[in-house]
C-alpha cells in the first residue's frame, strides 16, 4: 500500500487482509489492514480501523475508516465474531468431510 494512512507495524492486528470497498456505482477487492487499538493513556474507548490499498480502488481517494467503540460494543462485536467464525469453520470442516 503505498500511501497507507495508518501505521502498520509488528502490533498492527491484522495486515494484508482480503478486503472489499462496495458502492452504489462500483465494487473493487483490494488488499487491506485491520487494527484494533485504544489509547495509550486514560482509554475510553477502542478504535476499530480499516484501510483498503488505494491504489486497487479507483472509485475513492485514500481514506481509512475508524470506528469508536464502548467496551461493551466490543465485547459484543468479538463475540459476533467469534461466533460467526465458529459457524464458517463448522462448514468447512463439513465440507472436508464429504
Amino acid at each position: 500500500m503505498s500511501d497507507r494512512l495508518l501505521r502498520v507495524n509488528a502490533y498492527t492486528t491484522l495486515d494484508l487482509v482480503d478486503g472489499r470497498a462496495r458502492g452504489h456505482e462500483f465494487a473493487a477487492d483490494a488488499p487491506g489492514v485491520v487494527n484494533v487499538t485504544a489509547p495509550r493513556e486514560d482509554p475510553e474507548h477502542v478504535t476499530l480501523q480499516v484501510e483498503l490499498d488505494d491504489t486497487a480502488v479507483d472509485a475513492l481517494p485514500a481514506h481509512a475508516d475508524e470506528i469508536d467503540l464502548s467496551p461493551a460494543q466490543a465485547r459484543t462485536l468479538a463475540d459476533a465474531l467469534n461466533s460467526t467464525a465458529d459457524r464458517v469453520e463448522a462448514a468447512q470442516n463439513d465440507d472436508d468431510s464429504v
